[in-house]
């Protein structure tokens, strides 16, 4: 793994974004896949902070401690983006990195124009609804992913706490959390407010 700063410590605000899925040419660029359709921050970012996940099925093995590259150029690439990262000069060394994290520091990320947000940002956002005449909770925002057309919320539905306890989820005759599909549209979103971490929708509270 390049290593151009190797005693730097991590910062403590890092956001993984994407993970290197290749090779890309013979001359050490390597290929992300960015984990949703907001890949500017990659792009621009001047360094990655790169780790090695821990296998699934390994038991008492915990992930590689992420280390700084030097992003020398990044463009995109169809729905991935492209690297070339200092020290890595051949494809060897650029598959070398398959399967490795790609994480930026949050406090790097660009600032957003009105009504435009990151999807990072929405994750674990309590979602409410006034579909019913009141706003009400009805659950937290686990997922946010794209279409095609906007962006979707995977919405995981949850019953509401007694006084002093904590939301507790919804699930089916099997056991399956509930959840609802929830358009991040203009016409659906009435209210965003990530210093509360809410979300107000007028979207219905069923499944």
């Amino acid at each position: 793994m390049p290593d151009a700063t190797p005693r730097a410590a991590a910062p403590d605000d890092l956001i993984e974004l994407g993970r290197i899925t290749g090779a890309y040419g013979v001359k050490g660029w390597v290929k992300v896949q960015p984990h949703s359709a907001q890949a500017d921050v990659l792009r621009r970012a001047k360094s990655w902070w790169l780790a090695r996940p821990a296998p699934e099925t390994a038991r008492g093995v915990v992930a590689s401690v992420p280390q700084a590259c030097k992003v020398l150029q990044a463009r995109p690439q169809g729905a991935t983006v492209v690297a070339q990262l200092e020290g890595v000069v051949d494809r060897d060394q650029a598959e070398a990195l398959r399967g490795c994290t790609v994480q930026v520091g949050r406090s790097l990320f660009p600032a957003t124009a009105d009504d435009e947000y990151y999807w990072v940002d929405l994750i674990g956002c309590a979602f409410y609804s006034d579909a019913d005449g009141e706003p009400a909770r009805i659950g937290v925002v686990d997922e946010v992913f794209d279409n095609g057309a906007h962006a979707i919320l995977r919405v995981v539905l949850q019953r509401a706490p007694a006084p002093g306890g904590e939301p507790e989820p919804r699930v089916d005759a099997k056991g399956r959390p509930l959840e609802l599909l929830v358009p991040f549209v203009r016409a659906h979103i009435l209210a965003v407010d990530l210093d509360a971490r809410r979300i107000d929708s007028n979207w219905p509270t069923e499944p």
